[in-house]
């Protein structure tokens, strides 16, 4: 049985960190091909992610932002705004080629299905998506308006959104699954045109119908990647040498405006 790396953050963090954590570990994925990591992650204050190609003033209201104390990160991986609040973060970094498909898709594809098997452990039913609306592909609605061809969803609506960056066999991949409803916040931070399209958020608590805790929904999830993947998972701490490293990532990317605003495009990590 191989081994996989686990990272459970016990307080929420900003998002300039996080976004830095998950980087370090893509990073260090490709000087390690034989470790894999899995993360789960919240966030200090609601935060507003963006893919690495959009166009903040066209896809987040930085107004609003602003004055109500929401950040704004650009992400590493594409897709679309992700508002991050009262949520579960997961993310998976490896090169690993004998266990994920060198396939964007494919691989995207067999984590979803890991998820599906922790939310099916927690007593739901998901399932996969379809083919992806051409207007939600094209156009610039937050990730939780609509859903992406193999992307989990529910009856209620879409319940995670992930997204992936990949260099050669290397990859991260990340995703928000929400606690808690926040369609209202979402609505107001991102720049979608009323009645254009409805939001399609769905959340564990209103799946469940009571309130889950991040702990609680983090245990299944592990569990569902266990079983799918057959692996063993041993808790991963971050060092002081590892956390400056992270702290140099955050500084010289996620907390500079030139990254988040698009002034800047610094090469990403070995590419």
């Amino acid at each position: 049985m191989k081994e996989w790396d686990l990272i459970v953050d016990e307080k929420p963090c900003d998002g300039a960190w996080n976004m830095a954590v998950d980087e370090f570990l893509f990073e260090s994925a490709g000087k390690d091909a034989s470790k894999t990591v899995l993360r789960f992650y919240r966030w200090k204050r609601p935060t507003v992610s963006i893919g690495y190609s959009q166009n903040t003033g066209k896809v987040v209201d930085g107004v609003f932002c602003r004055k109500n104390g929401i950040d704004i990160v650009r992400r590493l991986t594409g897709g679309k705004l992700v508002l991050h609040h009262k949520e579960v973060t997961y993310s998976l970094t490896s090169c690993d080629s004998g266990t994920f498909p060198p396939a964007v898709s494919e691989s995207y594809r067999k984590i979803s299905e890991a998820l599906m098997i922790g939310l099916k452990k927690m007593g739901l039913d998901p399932a996969l998506a379809g083919r992806t609306p051409r207007e939600y592909a094209r156009g610039p609605y937050p990730c939780f308006s609509s859903h992406a061809r193999d992307e989990v969803v529910l009856s209620g609506g879409k319940i995670i959104g992930s997204a992936q960056k990949r260099i050669g066999s290397c990859f991260l991949q990340h995703g928000s699954i929400p606690l808690e409803e926040s369609e209202k916040l979402l609505a107001s931070v991102a720049f979608v045109q009323k009645g254009s399209r409805n939001l399609e958020m769905a959340s564990l608590s209103q799946a469940l119908g009571r309130k889950v805790t991040f702990d609680w929904a983090v245990g299944m999830l592990i569990d569902g990647f266990s079983e799918y993947f057959h692996v063993g998972l041993k808790k991963r701490f971050l060092n002081e040498s590892e956390r400056e490293s992270i702290r140099r990532i955050q500084r010289r990317r996620y907390a500079d405006c030139g990254w988040t605003h698009g002034q800047s495009r610094e090469t990403p990590p070995f590419s």
